[in-house]
Protein backbone atom coordinates (compact mmCIF):
# COMPACT_ATOMS: atom_id res chain seq x y z
CA UNK A 1 0.00 0.00 0.00
CA UNK A 2 1.60 3.43 -0.86
CA UNK A 3 3.01 5.66 1.94
CA UNK A 4 3.80 9.24 2.69
CA UNK A 5 7.61 9.37 3.74
CA UNK A 6 9.64 11.71 4.99
CA UNK A 7 13.60 11.81 4.84
CA UNK A 8 15.07 14.10 7.05
CA UNK A 9 18.75 14.61 5.30
CA UNK A 10 16.83 13.16 1.93
CA UNK A 11 19.24 14.96 -0.70
CA UNK A 12 22.17 13.36 0.75
CA UNK A 13 23.46 9.64 -0.19
CA UNK A 14 21.19 7.44 1.35
CA UNK A 15 18.09 9.48 1.36
CA UNK A 16 18.22 10.50 -2.02
CA UNK A 17 18.55 6.66 -3.10
CA UNK A 18 15.71 5.67 -0.54
CA UNK A 19 13.81 8.40 -2.41
CA UNK A 20 14.80 6.61 -5.58
CA UNK A 21 13.35 3.13 -4.36
CA UNK A 22 10.68 4.41 -2.84
CA UNK A 23 9.00 6.43 -5.71
CA UNK A 24 10.20 3.52 -7.51
CA UNK A 25 7.48 1.28 -5.30
CA UNK A 26 5.33 3.97 -5.68
CA UNK A 27 5.14 6.02 -2.63
CA UNK A 28 5.07 9.61 -2.20
CA UNK A 29 8.34 11.23 -1.28
CA UNK A 30 9.05 14.69 0.87
CA UNK A 31 12.20 15.30 0.83
CA UNK A 32 13.74 17.64 4.25
CA UNK A 33 17.20 18.80 3.36
CA UNK A 34 19.40 22.43 4.19
CA UNK A 35 21.22 21.76 1.16
CA UNK A 36 24.25 22.41 2.79
CA UNK A 37 26.22 18.96 2.11
CA UNK A 38 28.53 18.68 -1.07
CA UNK A 39 26.53 16.86 -3.72
CA UNK A 40 22.83 17.40 -2.44
CA UNK A 41 22.00 19.86 -5.30
CA UNK A 42 23.22 17.14 -8.09
CA UNK A 43 21.75 14.30 -5.87
CA UNK A 44 18.23 16.47 -5.97
CA UNK A 45 19.05 16.83 -10.10
CA UNK A 46 19.46 12.77 -10.80
CA UNK A 47 16.26 12.31 -8.70
CA UNK A 48 14.33 15.09 -11.44
CA UNK A 49 16.44 13.82 -14.05
CA UNK A 50 15.17 10.30 -13.61
CA UNK A 51 11.85 10.18 -12.69
CA UNK A 52 10.61 14.17 -13.66
CA UNK A 53 9.96 17.50 -11.80
CA UNK A 54 6.76 15.88 -9.59
CA UNK A 55 8.32 12.78 -8.62
CA UNK A 56 9.28 14.31 -4.92
CA UNK A 57 8.06 17.11 -3.17
CA UNK A 58 11.16 19.45 -1.68
CA UNK A 59 11.06 21.46 1.44
CA UNK A 60 14.55 22.98 1.91
CA UNK A 61 14.50 23.85 5.76
CA UNK A 62 17.10 22.69 8.89
CA UNK A 63 15.97 20.27 11.61
CA UNK A 64 16.74 22.82 13.83
CA UNK A 65 13.65 24.74 12.47
CA UNK A 66 10.54 23.18 14.72
CA UNK A 67 8.13 24.67 13.16
CA UNK A 68 8.85 23.86 9.74
CA UNK A 69 9.40 20.40 11.35
CA UNK A 70 5.98 20.34 12.76
CA UNK A 71 4.54 21.62 9.85
CA UNK A 72 6.45 19.17 7.34
CA UNK A 73 5.56 16.03 9.73
CA UNK A 74 1.64 16.72 9.36
CA UNK A 75 0.14 13.66 7.56
CA UNK A 76 3.41 11.58 7.21
CA UNK A 77 2.96 7.80 7.63
CA UNK A 78 6.94 7.08 7.90
CA UNK A 79 9.79 9.49 8.77
CA UNK A 80 13.73 8.81 7.91
CA UNK A 81 15.60 10.77 10.30
CA UNK A 82 19.05 10.69 8.02
CA UNK A 83 19.58 14.44 8.49
CA UNK A 84 22.94 14.65 10.69
CA UNK A 85 26.22 16.37 10.99
CA UNK A 86 28.37 13.64 10.08
CA UNK A 87 32.03 14.53 10.69
CA UNK A 88 33.83 13.67 14.27
CA UNK A 89 36.48 15.97 13.56
CA UNK A 90 33.61 18.50 12.64
CA UNK A 91 32.31 17.68 16.18
CA UNK A 92 35.27 18.26 17.64
CA UNK A 93 36.02 21.39 16.21
CA UNK A 94 32.45 22.84 16.71
CA UNK A 95 30.85 20.51 19.26
CA UNK A 96 27.81 23.23 19.53
CA UNK A 97 26.70 22.74 16.04
CA UNK A 98 27.30 19.21 16.19
CA UNK A 99 24.66 18.99 19.42
CA UNK A 100 21.97 21.07 17.91
CA UNK A 101 22.02 19.19 14.76
CA UNK A 102 22.12 15.99 15.80
CA UNK A 103 20.74 16.04 19.57
CA UNK A 104 18.40 18.67 19.27
CA UNK A 105 17.38 18.14 15.45
CA UNK A 106 16.44 14.48 16.51
CA UNK A 107 14.50 15.96 19.33
CA UNK A 108 12.55 17.92 17.39
CA UNK A 109 12.08 15.37 14.98
CA UNK A 110 10.30 13.11 17.70
CA UNK A 111 8.21 15.64 18.63
CA UNK A 112 6.65 17.06 15.31
CA UNK A 113 6.33 12.94 15.13
CA UNK A 114 4.53 12.57 18.69
CA UNK A 115 2.65 16.08 18.16
CA UNK A 116 1.36 15.15 14.50
CA UNK A 117 -1.58 13.00 15.99
CA UNK A 118 -0.77 10.53 13.21
CA UNK A 119 2.23 8.21 14.94
CA UNK A 120 4.12 7.38 11.91
CA UNK A 121 6.67 5.13 11.93
CA UNK A 122 10.36 6.99 12.59
CA UNK A 123 13.61 5.16 10.99
CA UNK A 124 16.59 6.59 13.19
CA UNK A 125 20.42 6.43 11.32
CA UNK A 126 22.47 5.75 14.39
CA UNK A 127 26.23 4.78 14.37
CA UNK A 128 28.30 2.19 15.88
CA UNK A 129 30.28 5.33 17.33
CA UNK A 130 27.70 5.08 20.18
CA UNK A 131 29.71 2.48 21.84
CA UNK A 132 33.14 3.96 21.41
CA UNK A 133 36.73 3.12 21.43
CA UNK A 134 35.39 -0.02 23.01
CA UNK A 135 38.61 -0.36 25.54
CA UNK A 136 36.94 -3.31 27.12
CA UNK A 137 36.94 -5.20 24.56
CA UNK A 138 40.13 -7.68 24.14
CA UNK A 139 41.72 -7.49 20.41
CA UNK A 140 44.69 -8.82 18.46
CA UNK A 141 47.03 -7.75 15.86
CA UNK A 142 47.53 -9.87 12.52
CA UNK A 143 49.44 -9.41 9.50
CA UNK A 144 46.67 -7.34 7.56
CA UNK A 145 44.18 -6.39 10.46
CA UNK A 146 43.29 -6.32 13.74
CA UNK A 147 40.77 -8.90 15.18
CA UNK A 148 38.07 -8.86 17.95
CA UNK A 149 39.50 -11.67 20.73
CA UNK A 150 36.19 -12.92 22.10
CA UNK A 151 33.58 -12.12 19.51
CA UNK A 152 33.48 -13.85 16.46
CA UNK A 153 30.14 -12.31 15.32
CA UNK A 154 31.06 -8.81 16.06
CA UNK A 155 29.65 -6.60 18.42
CA UNK A 156 26.09 -6.99 19.78
CA UNK A 157 23.36 -4.73 20.45
CA UNK A 158 24.11 -5.83 24.19
CA UNK A 159 27.54 -3.58 23.99
CA UNK A 160 27.91 -1.28 26.74
CA UNK A 161 27.38 2.23 25.47
CA UNK A 162 30.02 5.03 25.29
CA UNK A 163 29.50 8.15 23.90
CA UNK A 164 33.40 9.37 22.57
CA UNK A 165 33.85 12.35 20.98
CA UNK A 166 30.57 15.21 20.58
CA UNK A 167 29.68 13.02 17.85
CA UNK A 168 29.34 10.17 19.51
CA UNK A 169 27.37 12.16 22.04
CA UNK A 170 25.32 13.92 20.05
CA UNK A 171 24.30 10.75 18.00
CA UNK A 172 23.85 8.69 21.09
CA UNK A 173 21.15 11.02 22.25
CA UNK A 174 19.63 10.98 19.15
CA UNK A 175 19.91 7.33 19.62
CA UNK A 176 18.94 6.98 23.33
CA UNK A 177 15.78 9.49 22.86
CA UNK A 178 14.55 7.35 19.42
CA UNK A 179 14.44 4.01 21.39
CA UNK A 180 12.72 6.37 24.64
CA UNK A 181 9.97 7.63 22.37
CA UNK A 182 8.90 4.53 21.57
CA UNK A 183 8.68 3.18 25.93
CA UNK A 184 7.17 6.78 27.52
CA UNK A 185 4.77 7.64 23.75
CA UNK A 186 4.15 4.45 22.33
CA UNK A 187 5.68 5.97 19.05
CA UNK A 188 6.90 3.55 16.28
CA UNK A 189 10.94 4.00 15.86
CA UNK A 190 13.46 1.88 15.29
CA UNK A 191 16.91 3.01 15.61
CA UNK A 192 19.65 1.69 13.06
CA UNK A 193 23.36 1.65 14.99
CA UNK A 194 25.12 1.98 11.05
CA UNK A 195 28.30 0.62 10.12
CA UNK A 196 30.54 2.09 7.19
CA UNK A 197 27.47 2.20 4.56
CA UNK A 198 29.29 3.15 0.84
CA UNK A 199 27.55 3.12 -2.00
CA UNK A 200 26.76 4.96 -5.63
CA UNK A 201 25.78 8.50 -5.05
CA UNK A 202 27.94 8.96 -1.75
CA UNK A 203 30.37 12.45 -2.14
CA UNK A 204 32.69 11.13 0.47
CA UNK A 205 35.40 13.79 1.80
CA UNK A 206 38.39 12.72 3.93
CA UNK A 207 36.34 12.68 7.25
CA UNK A 208 33.49 10.80 6.55
CA UNK A 209 32.53 8.15 4.08
CA UNK A 210 36.14 6.96 4.16
CA UNK A 211 35.09 4.39 1.39
CA UNK A 212 33.94 6.83 -1.54
CA UNK A 213 36.85 8.96 -0.46
CA UNK A 214 39.24 6.26 -1.05
CA UNK A 215 37.71 6.03 -4.75
CA UNK A 216 37.18 9.25 -5.51
CA UNK A 217 40.48 10.17 -4.47
CA UNK A 218 42.07 7.55 -6.12
CA UNK A 219 40.17 7.99 -9.43
CA UNK A 220 41.39 11.45 -9.11
CA UNK A 221 44.80 10.66 -8.69
CA UNK A 222 45.35 11.91 -5.26
CA UNK A 223 47.09 11.12 -2.32
CA UNK A 224 45.55 9.55 0.44
CA UNK A 225 46.44 9.82 3.97
CA UNK A 226 45.54 6.85 5.97
CA UNK A 227 45.41 7.54 10.15
CA UNK A 228 46.49 4.93 12.48
CA UNK A 229 47.91 1.80 10.57
CA UNK A 230 46.08 1.06 8.22
CA UNK A 231 45.09 -2.35 9.87
CA UNK A 232 41.69 -1.37 11.98
CA UNK A 233 38.91 -3.07 10.70
CA UNK A 234 35.10 -2.03 9.69
CA UNK A 235 32.31 -4.33 8.13
CA UNK A 236 31.38 -2.48 5.00
CA UNK A 237 27.29 -2.60 3.71
CA UNK A 238 26.26 -1.97 0.31
CA UNK A 239 23.43 0.87 0.35
CA UNK A 240 21.38 -1.50 -1.60
CA UNK A 241 21.29 -3.84 1.54
CA UNK A 242 21.15 -0.81 3.99
CA UNK A 243 17.59 0.13 1.99
CA UNK A 244 16.64 -3.30 2.37
CA UNK A 245 17.00 -2.89 6.18
CA UNK A 246 14.94 0.05 6.09
CA UNK A 247 12.29 -1.52 4.39
CA UNK A 248 11.73 -5.00 6.50
CA UNK A 249 11.69 -2.93 9.89
CA UNK A 250 8.91 -0.47 8.38
CA UNK A 251 6.90 -3.89 6.93
CA UNK A 252 7.26 -5.53 10.53
CA UNK A 253 7.16 -2.35 12.37
CA UNK A 254 4.67 -4.22 15.22
CA UNK A 255 6.83 -6.55 15.91
CA UNK A 256 10.19 -4.33 16.32
CA UNK A 257 8.95 -0.88 16.99
CA UNK A 258 11.24 0.39 19.81
CA UNK A 259 13.98 -1.36 18.95
CA UNK A 260 17.52 -1.44 18.11
CA UNK A 261 19.47 -3.23 15.54
CA UNK A 262 23.12 -2.92 14.43
CA UNK A 263 23.19 -2.81 10.74
CA UNK A 264 26.21 -3.48 8.99
CA UNK A 265 28.05 -6.30 6.71
CA UNK A 266 28.97 -8.59 9.43
CA UNK A 267 32.09 -10.11 9.68
CA UNK A 268 31.73 -11.53 6.23
CA UNK A 269 32.04 -7.98 4.94
CA UNK A 270 34.60 -6.62 7.15
CA UNK A 271 37.85 -5.39 5.57
CA UNK A 272 40.94 -3.20 7.16
CA UNK A 273 40.79 -0.07 5.68
CA UNK A 274 44.43 0.02 4.10
CA UNK A 275 46.46 -3.11 4.30
CA UNK A 276 43.33 -4.56 2.60
CA UNK A 277 41.12 -2.46 0.89
CA UNK A 278 44.02 -0.65 -0.82
CA UNK A 279 44.85 -4.06 -2.67
CA UNK A 280 41.45 -4.56 -3.63
CA UNK A 281 41.10 -1.03 -4.92
CA UNK A 282 44.25 -0.97 -6.72
CA UNK A 283 42.82 -4.19 -8.47
CA UNK A 284 39.99 -2.38 -9.40
CA UNK A 285 41.09 0.94 -10.42
CA UNK A 286 44.62 -0.99 -12.29
CA UNK A 287 47.22 1.43 -10.34
CA UNK A 288 48.98 1.86 -7.29
CA UNK A 289 47.86 4.50 -5.39
CA UNK A 290 50.39 6.39 -3.11
CA UNK A 291 49.47 6.92 0.35
CA UNK A 292 50.62 8.59 3.85
CA UNK A 293 50.15 7.86 7.56
CA UNK A 294 49.20 10.22 10.03
CA UNK A 295 48.50 9.67 13.59
CA UNK A 296 45.14 7.96 14.97
CA UNK A 297 41.96 10.16 15.34
CA UNK A 298 40.58 10.34 18.38
CA UNK A 299 37.82 7.11 19.64
CA UNK A 300 38.80 5.50 16.44
CA UNK A 301 38.30 1.75 16.61
CA UNK A 302 41.21 -0.86 15.82
CA UNK A 303 38.10 -2.99 14.99
CA UNK A 304 34.35 -2.60 14.28
CA UNK A 305 32.30 -5.92 13.31
CA UNK A 306 28.68 -5.61 13.15
CA UNK A 307 26.84 -8.62 14.85
CA UNK A 308 24.04 -8.79 12.81
CA UNK A 309 22.36 -11.92 14.09
CA UNK A 310 19.28 -9.96 15.84
CA UNK A 311 18.76 -8.09 12.32
CA UNK A 312 18.95 -11.60 10.72
CA UNK A 313 16.27 -13.05 13.39
CA UNK A 314 13.96 -10.22 13.68
CA UNK A 315 14.28 -8.65 10.14
CA UNK A 316 15.12 -11.78 8.07
CA UNK A 317 17.70 -9.63 6.85
CA UNK A 318 21.18 -10.04 5.75
CA UNK A 319 23.73 -8.40 3.45
CA UNK A 320 23.45 -9.41 -0.31
CA UNK A 321 26.29 -7.66 -1.78
CA UNK A 322 29.53 -8.56 -1.40
CA UNK A 323 32.71 -6.22 -0.61
CA UNK A 324 34.62 -6.79 -3.49
CA UNK A 325 31.03 -5.97 -5.74
CA UNK A 326 29.77 -3.48 -4.03
CA UNK A 327 33.54 -1.86 -4.46
CA UNK A 328 33.44 -2.56 -8.05
CA UNK A 329 30.12 -0.94 -8.77
CA UNK A 330 31.22 2.24 -6.51
CA UNK A 331 34.56 2.34 -8.83
CA UNK A 332 32.46 2.35 -11.68
CA UNK A 333 29.84 4.91 -10.81
CA UNK A 334 32.88 7.31 -9.73
CA UNK A 335 34.50 6.89 -12.62
CA UNK A 336 30.97 7.26 -15.20
CA UNK A 337 30.87 10.56 -13.07
CA UNK A 338 34.39 12.15 -12.50
CA UNK A 339 32.88 15.35 -14.01
CA UNK A 340 31.16 15.42 -10.59
CA UNK A 341 34.21 15.64 -8.62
Amino acid sequence: MPRRYLITGGAGFIGSNYAARLINQGHEVIIYDNLSRAGAVRNLEWLRTTFGEDAYRLIVADVRDTQRLIEAVRGVDVVVHLAAQVAVTTSVTDPRSDFEINALGTFNVLEAARLSGKDPVVIYASTNKVYGGMENVAVVEGDTRWYYQDLPEGCPETQPLDFHSPYGCSKGCGDQYVRDYARIYGLPTVVMRQSCIYGPRQFGVEDQGWVAWFVIAALLKRRLTIYGDGKQVRDLLFIDDLLDAYNAAIERIDAVAGQIFNIGGGPQNSISIWREFGPLLERLVGFSIPVDFGEWRPGDQRVYISDIRKARQWLDWQPKVSVEEGVERLVTWVRDNLNLF
